[in-house]
């Protein structure tokens, strides 16, 4: 058998994330016919097929998901190989790698990044913004060493500690029909906002799931009149008047220059956290240890 080729296994992973040969080789930077020679080569190499194919795109067989799994588990031994390694140098060099949400990157992460690089000038940055369930997939698949998430998720297989908390508000125009119940210092139950139209946010996120939830929950579920991709889109659409909307507090200087009105869901499920976390079974390197640190000292709860 031809020696482990970790470019390929990581195309595998990245095919097997988007369920797209043209989205994998836009992330990869490379032309999607390379993608499906790279696959072909590898299953003709193995004798089984690793992706069932179709117009809509691809997905993992059986023996796909089998060697996604090998290939995690060879990709995170691989990084965590560099990790203990770095820590045999002087500790003052090294790398950091940190996956983190929106959520984290508009709230106190920017500053204490700025602290940590002036204290550790040695330690290089790699900063990615995506997703929660894309953040833990990348510390899943060693390919970041701390994340930075908000707090409803599976943390089984990780360690966490608080990094900031991140209350639920809603925000409405001046002239909407809910203003007047709206006050900056009271919280406002989510059941008086149940009845008004939402500008929605995108799907997969972790807000969006969670205001679902609360209103399945509700028995009354949010009617959407609109959808859109990114909190200062959404704060636009509600000053055109197209509904209420929602944002996490870490997101509330986005309502500056504007005349919205804005006050924090009332139910104990609308105090969040974001939470930065590693994998369990990672080894902590110094520039880990130092950092996570950092977050723990520098974490004010709200009272």
């Amino acid at each position: 058998m031809a020696p482990f080729d970790s470019v390929t296994a990581r195309l595998i992973l990245l095919l097997a994330e988007t369920g797209s040969i043209g989205r994998a080789a836009e992330r990869e930077g490379i032309a999607s016919s390379a993608v499906s020679r790279r696959v072909s080569d590898l299953e003709s190499r193995l004798g089984v097929v690793l992706f069932d194919r179709s117009a809509h795109g691809v997905k993992l067989t059986s023996a796909g998901e089998a060697y996604a799994q090998g290939c995690r588990l060879v990709l995170r031994a691989i990084a965590d190989l560099d990790v203990v390694m770095a820590d045999f140098g002087d500790g003052l060099r090294g790398s950091l790698r940190l996956a983190c949400t929106g959520s984290a990157l508009t709230g106190r992460l920017p500053e204490l990044l700025a602290l940590y690089a002036k204290k550790h000038t040695g330690i290089a940055l790699d900063i990615q913004e995506m997703m929660a369930a894309k953040a833990l997939l990348a510390l899943d698949e060693g390919r970041a060493d701390v994340a930075i998430v908000s707090d409803n998720y599976d943390f089984n297989r990780f360690e966490i500690k608080p990094f900031e908390d991140d209350r639920v508000w809603v925000l409405a125009p001046p002239d909407h029909p809910l203003a007047a119940s709206i006050e900056p210092r009271k919280d406002i139950a989510f059941a008086q906002v149940l009845d008004h139209p939402v500008v929605g946010i995108h799907q997969v996120g972790s807000l969006n799931r969670l205001l679902g939830e609360a209103a399945e929950t509700a028995g009354k579920p949010l009617v959407e009149s609109v959808r859109v991709e990114s909190f200062p889109a959404l704060v636009r659409m509600v000053e055109a008047g197209f509904g209420i909307g929602f944002l996490r507090s870490t997101s509330l200087h986005l309502l500056a220059g504007t005349d919205l009105v804005c006050a924090p869901l009332a139910e104990p499920w609308a105090l969040r956290q974001l939470l930065v976390a590693r994998r369990k079974t990672s080894p902590l390197s110094s520039a880990m240890k130092s950092f996570i640190a950092l977050c723990s000292e520098t974490y004010v709860p709200s009272v």
